[in-house]
Parts: structure tokens; sequence; C-alpha cells
């Protein structure tokens, strides 16, 4: 089912929360390939880690626009996916995800995506690597800024589907990359606890780590 306007006009922590186990769906030359959503991160305007904070320009235009709405930028010179929610200038950016399977995607979609995203030498990139990061990610579906930024979805040919599948346990702990000063501390990134090893990077491998200080886990509310 495509998640609709209607599914983003939330806050925007909740709408990063219950993207987790939905699945992108793309279409590339005929063919829908296919990613199981597993980390994302909640911006909101006046959060200082967002580009939204830094006030209102046509490049950020996205952030501005009604919920739904697909804000793309460029991180690291490599193309990024976020979607707008509720409020103005508040977004959810799509972390990582997990090459998906199932009757709606096709039997090479693994192969197009290991074709489109090679590794930095050249070789097939191994599957738990191939989402793994926002960049990766837009790079094994042929998500571009050039073609979607200010766009919304569609369902012939990019969009997200949930499917059902509602992961039980979800961590939450801070952002990666939010430079010190600039709300850093604040825990708006969300995992899936059953797809971390796959995650840009797992809170729960680091020995210094403590929960409720660095990270907490979350029973998924939709389950209860």
């Amino acid at each position: 089912m495509l998640l609709t306007a209607e599914f983003f006009q939330q806050d925007t922590c909740q709408v990063a929360r219950e993207l987790l186990g939905k699945v992108i769906r793309r279409k590339i030359n005929g063919k829908w390939l296919a990613a199981r959503i597993i980390e994302t991160e909640a911006y909101y305007l006046q959060d200082r880690g967002s580009h939204a904070s830094l006030g209102y320009t046509e490049k950020r235009k996205a952030l501005f626009m009604p919920a739904g709405t697909i804000y793309m930028y460029y991180a690291r010179g490599k193309d990024s996916l976020n979607i707008s929610c509720s409020g103005e200038g508040n977004a959810v950016l799509i972390k990582s995800a997990f090459p998906y399977k199932d009757e709606a995607t096709h039997r090479d979609a693994l192969k197009i995506m290991q074709r489109l995203n090679p590794a930095a030498s050249g070789a097939v990139r191994p599957l738990e690597k191939l989402c793994r990061g926002q960049t990766l990610l837009c790079q094994a579906l042929d998500v571009k800024v050039a073609q979607w930024d200010q766009q919304v979805f569609d369902e012939n040919c990019f969009y997200i589907d949930d499917t059902g599948e509602i992961p039980d346990k979800i961590i939450q702990t801070t952002r990666l990359g939010i430079p010190h000063g600039r709300d850093e501390q604040l825990f708006y990134r969300f995992i899936d606890f059953d797809y971390t090893r796959y995650c840009t990077s797992n809170p729960l491998s680091k020995r210094s780590a403590v929960e409720n200080r660095d990270y907490k886990f979350l029973k998924n509310d939709t389950n209860d």
C-alpha cells in the first residue's frame, strides 16, 4: 500500500519510527527493485542540526512544502533522500535500508542494484553493504537529486510501500555527523533492532556505550 501524504502529516520522530519496516520500491527499465527501511533520522525546523534551521532557500524549498514532499540534496557529493513531515522545515532522512525481495520485485533486482552500486574497487558490493548509508541507498535504487527533489512519490516508478511488516524492537539513539553544538545529543535516530548490524553505525557495538545514556530500546507502540 502506497504511503500517502497523510502518513507524513505526523510528528517527525513518529514518522521516523513508523518508516522502519516500510519498503522503498523503485522501477528501473520496467523492473521493480526494493529495499526495506532499517534506519532513519528526524530533523525539525528549530533543530540546529537541520538544513531548515539555516533558513529558506530555493534549494531547501521542499522542506517547507506539504508533508510527503521529497527533499534531496548532495551528501559528500552523492544523493540523499528525505521526506517532509508535518510542520514547515521538518523532515525525515532515510539513513539505511536492506535489499528486499517479494513477489513484486524482479527476479534480477539484487543483481541490478549491485550493478548500480558497485564497490569502490569495481567489485560486486556485498548484500549487507548495498544500502548501508544514505548515499549508497540512493545509488542502489538510482534515486537522483535532479529527478526527485521537490517532487512527490509516484506509484508507477518510485514510492514507499506499507507491507504490514512492523519491527518489534527499535533502538533510539543520537544522529550521525552532527557538529558539536548543533544539537548532536538529541535522540533522533531510529534503527530496526533486527537489522542493527546492517545500519550505518551500530550503537551497540561500542564498548563504552551505556543504555539510557547513549541509546535506549523502544517497543514499537503499533504492536501494543
